[in-house]
């Protein structure tokens, strides 16, 4: 692997080659390494100039509490630990990218400015990091109706060309990789861990051969899973990306802090899926500035999550249907559940202005099959939808109160 001077210094004075409690001296954090460089630049070097037998009389006027001269001069002098790993990485087919590389992907200096990564770990088509697309998040032990939406809203992005860019991990993330994969999409998964067994895994190989995957980590490739690591790296899926969409946060945990950073920093527009899980934080998000998920909309596309709602009225109006959805704690979970088909049945008045098929409305919904089924037949019996046969297919009627 061709290494530019700039690169393997930035890499020899931020990154480990071992396991952490290996090494003798602690490479430079994000923010360390952000004053440095800065430094750097007004003293008019580069990280490239550091590179020389004694590098010590450049740094004469460097002083800094955290950030020691010996610190530096020890993080410089691992050539031969930074030569190893190199070649290790380099045989399993990945490659590294610096903030020093004109391929950086300029997104994440753009958002995260002197907080970016300085060195970027990853393996596949490098190209796609450039692409943006739409972050698809959510928890870890998410039930098989989130996990079935997941796929079906990732297999719809990938039919209308948006790259999907997701974290890696079981539950949300892996569920909306794949569902993209399936459908011959584009996709960016940011680990947090184990980059380099990903890497070599049988469940990724063909897309990273077909130039269809790139997987990407900030941290040693070799890391084990670490909380803190998972918790870190949730930035860099957001910033990736051009829109984010939240398929269920939970009371605590990394789907939640992401979330709320993006809110925070107003990095991309962050959308909300509706939920029955009274345990869910889904409608928090939108009381911080998220935005509920546009479901009853006939014409929705996924362009749709590129920009906020059309109008302040018609988030209100959403929101006001489905405030019963998300009530106290102390409301059963059938309530939660009948106020939804409320909300369901309130849809239907544009879903099926004309006769539509199940099919028809499952695709437009992304609703589990059963529950759609559950409920057309009960709004069918409270003479909400008309049942037609030859083929079976469903009405609204417009008189029904």
């Amino acid at each position: 692997m061709n290494l530019s001077s700039a690169a393997q210094a930035i890499m020899l004075l931020t990154c480990y080659f071992g396991k952490a409690s290996n090494d003798s001296v602690k490479p430079l954090s994000n923010g360390e390494w952000g004053r440095f460089a800065l430094w750097l630049k007004d003293n008019m070097l580069s990280p490239a100039d550091l590179l020389v037998a004694n590098p010590q009389p450049l740094l004469a006027s460097w002083n800094d509490n955290r950030i020691t001269t010996e610190r530096i001069l020890l993080l410089l002098g691992r050539g031969h630990s930074l030569a190893l790993a190199m070649e290790k990485w380099h045989r399993a087919g990945l490659w590294v990218v610096t903030r020093s590389d004109s391929d950086y992907p300029k997104r994440l200096k753009t958002r995260l400015k002197n907080d970016s990564p300085p060195v970027l770990f990853g393996c596949g088509n490098k190209e796609l990091l450039h692409s943006g697309g739409l972050a698809v998040v959510g928890s870890r032990n998410a039930v098989q109706s989130d996990l079935l939406f997941t796929q079906q809203l990732a297999a719809k992005a990938a039919a209308e060309a948006v790259t999907v860019v997701s974290g890696g991990a079981r539950g949300v993330d892996e569920a909306a990789m794949l569902g993209a994969l399936s459908q011959g999409g584009t996709v960016i998964g940011v680990m947090a861990d184990s980059l380099l067994q990903a890497a070599t895994s049988a469940k990724w190989r063909q897309a990273l051969m077909d130039g269809k995957l790139v997987l990407v980590s900030p941290f040693y490739p070799e890391a084990g899973f670490y909380a803190g690591n998972a918790m870190a790296r949730n930035k860099y899926i957001y910033c990736l990306a051009d829109s984010a969409f939240v398929v269920h946060s939970g009371p605590k945990g990394g789907t939640l802090h992401g979330a709320e950073e993006n809110l925070k920093q107003q990095w991309v527009p962050l959308w909300v899926k509706p939920t029955t899980d009274p345990e869910a934080t889904n409608a928090l998000l939108v009381t911080q500035g998220g935005h509920w998920y546009p479901a009853d909309s006939q014409a929705f596309t996924i362009d749709m999550l590129f920009s906020a709602p059309a109008s302040a009225a018609m988030e209100h109006s959403v929101q006001e249907e489905q405030q019963q959805l998300f009530a106290p704690a102390d409301t059963s979970e059938q309530l939660a559940v009948t106020d939804f088909y409320k909300f369901f049945v309130i849809s239907l008045s544009k879903l099926a202005a004309k006769p539509v098929t199940a099919e028809e409305l499952s695709a437009r919904t992304l609703l589990h099959p059963s529950q759609l089924n559950h409920w057309l037949q009960r709004a069918v019996e409270d003479k909400q939808l008309i049942l037609l046969q030859h083929p079976v297919r469903y009405q609204y009627m417009k008189n029904s109160k």
